[in-house]
């Protein structure tokens, strides 16, 4: 186990920022359908657990941002708003809201997956 660590470790330091970045999306994304699937098994434990960390994930993001440029304050803007709709859907259970967010969610990644592909290119 300690082998595959030390690999992980090492391969987290040798990726790009664009890569991180795609990364912490994913995890995201992921974390926001686990929530909609436990919602769906009634599994309310799961299902706040995993919005939790969604919100912590959104946190992190915004935390992150550099602000010299433009784009920063309207993308934190968008992760305070992420962070209001999903403590309103842990608080309501609300499946509906809850895949409209990750649809929003998937959209931003989507969108930073093809920024990170025309920065490679060029």
């Amino acid at each position: 186990m300690r082998g595959y660590q030390r690999y992980r470790e090492e391969s987290l330091n040798t990726m790009t920022q664009g890569e991180l970045l795609l990364l912490l999306y994913d995890e995201l994304v992921k974390r926001l359908k686990l929530a909609g699937l436990e919602l769906d098994r009634e599994r309310y434990q799961g299902f706040e657990s995993a919005v939790d960390r969604s919100i912590e994930i959104i946190r992190y993001l915004s935390k992150t941002l550099d602000r010299k440029y433009p784009i920063s304050a309207n993308l934190d803007r968008l992760y305070e708003y992420f962070c209001y709709e999903l403590s309103r859907v842990k608080v309501g259970r609300n499946k509906t809201e809850l895949e409209r967010v990750t649809g929003m969610v998937a959209e931003l990644r989507d969108s930073f997956r093809q920024a990170d592909k025309n920065s490679a290119a060029v």
